[in-house]
């Protein structure tokens, strides 16, 4: 570990940058001819650094057309979500899956509305890369013939405590480590049996994935030097956004055939500078596409910041059931554990089914989903109920035997949470893990629309408002299984529960 003020005294001071300038250089962009940024999601938690913003977890070109609608209509800013989910997926499932959104979303924009891609992915590098912004950039050629001059990788998500500085991604520390950063590479991230990697420098991460096609020595590195370019003399001014976006689109210009760029981000300020110079850059002419984490998006439009939801805030518009809420857990990371063993130890009005992975990979798996959900059905009639994996995790030394297993897994996850959605509608749902959530949305509860309302935490954990389907009206939060602190489950529980 090394400290971060020593790493941050080597670069200057974050530049003040209120997020309406962001907003009304997006504005001014699409004057004439309305932008929107495409989200490709790899899982539902990308959403948790944005409010008020469309979500589709099926990509027709129907579905397009009713996000590109909303937008207009109630004239919230220029982006839709696209619940992709394939970090679920082997690499030919997950390539075909992009392809197909890309060109579904093009036919629906048609003339009326240009699009911009972002490839959104974990903020602990873990996924598809390169093979997805690769793809992406294909059939954007394909189908309209504009090249991609250059990836903008962005993985920070500060309020996580991942941050990006000299090219470098680390982890913040908390409790006692509060103030240390950690190298991503040295993390239990890293050791991901389908997505692991090797390589905390982000210029020498890209080189690793991309099997050497794009040279450490080639990415571009846009450092805090280049980010903070504007940033004031010591006479306490807030420094000079043009002067970091110059700066910045400056030294994007050498970018072509989708060369990787690199931004340092430690604050939304630095998001927000980087905006502006990505801005300035495609005003040049550069086409660039984003592969990003969580609160790039925010930044990239413009968005303030979302205040953390009330309770009231989360129901509001809807009347809210009086059964108990139901608290999915499916993630296996050490965080998701503690803020699990958290949750139980402080509610203990409610009910617990743990769901025996090992009953699941043998014989006799349906009889055990019945018995399984008949326990679920009966306890939301006096209360919440927290359904959660057994904690032993099962996997192989083969990626796509892993991958396996955690499909037969989130399949009865979400057999059980469908089956329970139609016999006794809980008041709440939770979904704790990446691909559990994302699974539980799209298929759990039949979610196809819906709109995203804003963070139940600060910067973390967003609720979801399903605008359709047999879950429309009921509160949905998604909850990566890697953010938060121990009790951070506990507290969105304790919001939105009539028991607890």
């Amino acid at each position: 570990m090394t400290l971060e003020a020593d790493v941050l005294a080597a670069f200057p001071a974050e530049v003040q940058i209120p997020a309406q300038l962001v907003a009304d250089a997006v504005a001014a962009s699409s004057a004439n001819s309305p932008r929107v940024l495409v989200v490709l999601d790899d899982d539902p938690t990308g959403t948790q650094s944005v409010a008020n913003l469309p979500v589709l977890t099926r990509w027709e070109v129907a579905d397009f057309a009713w996000a590109f609608a909303h937008i207009a209509e109630s004239k919230s800013q220029p982006a839709v979500y696209v619940l992709t989910n394939t970090r679920s997926l082997d690499p030919v499932e997950a390539a075909a899956r992009n392809e197909e959104i890309v060109r579904n979303a093009v036919a629906a924009a048609a003339k009326d509305v240009r699009l911009g891609f972002v490839s959104r992915s974990d903020s602990t590098l873990r996924g598809h890369y390169p093979l997805e912004p690769n793809v992406i950039a294909a059939t954007v050629a394909d189908v309209t013939g504009e090249a991609t001059d250059g990836v903008v990788i962005v993985p920070a998500f500060p309020d996580a405590g991942r941050v990006t500085i000299g090219g470098v991604h680390y982890m913040r520390g908390t409790g006692d480590d509060a103030g240390k950063l950690t190298p991503v590479a040295e993390t239990e991230f890293a050791k991901d049996a389908s997505f692991g990697f090797a390589n905390s420098e982000m210029a020498k991460y890209v080189e690793e994935k991309s099997q050497g096609r794009f040279p450490a020595s080639d990415v571009i590195v846009l450092d805090l030097n280049i980010i903070r370019a504007g940033a004031a003399a010591a006479n306490g001014s807030a420094g000079d956004p043009e002067l970091s976006a110059k700066a910045i689109a400056d030294a994007i210009e050498p970018a072509t055939k989708s060369t990787p760029i690199v931004a340092d981000i430690v604050t939304e300020n630095d998001l927000r500078a980087l905006a502006l110079g990505l801005e300035e850059a495609e005003r040049r002419g550069k086409k660039l596409l984003y592969r990003v984490g969580p609160p790039f998006v925010r930044g990239r439009i413009g968005q303030e910041i979302r205040e953390a939801l009330s309770g009231e805030e989360a129901y509001e518009g809807n009347t809210p059931s009086t059964a108990g809420g139901l608290i999915v857990v499916g993630s296996h990371v050490g965080l998701t554990t503690r803020q699990l063993n958290v949750l139980t130890a402080q509610h203990r009005a409610a009910r617990i089914v743990e769901i025996d992975v090992e009953r699941l990979l043998v014989g006799g798996a349906e009889a055990y989903l019945d018995e399984t959900v008949a326990a679920v059905v009966d306890a939301l009639h006096s209360g919440d109920v927290i359904v959660h994996t057994s904690r032993l995790l099962i996997k192989t030394d083969d990626a796509a035997a892993s991958l396996q297993i955690a499909r037969t897994v989130s399949a009865a996850v979400v057999a059980i949470v469908n089956r329970t959605l139609k016999a006794f509608p809980p008041r709440f749902v939770i979904a704790k893990g990446g691909i559990t959530s994302s699974d539980v949305a799209a298929h759990g509860l039949e979610i196809r629309h819906a709109i995203v309302r804003g963070p139940m935490l600060p910067g973390i954990v967003s609720l979801w408002e399903p605008v359709d389907g047999p879950a429309k009206g009921i509160p949905y939060i998604v909850f990566a299984g890697n953010v938060g602190d121990d009790e951070s489950l506990a507290q969105v529980t304790r919001k939105l529960s009539n028991t607890f």
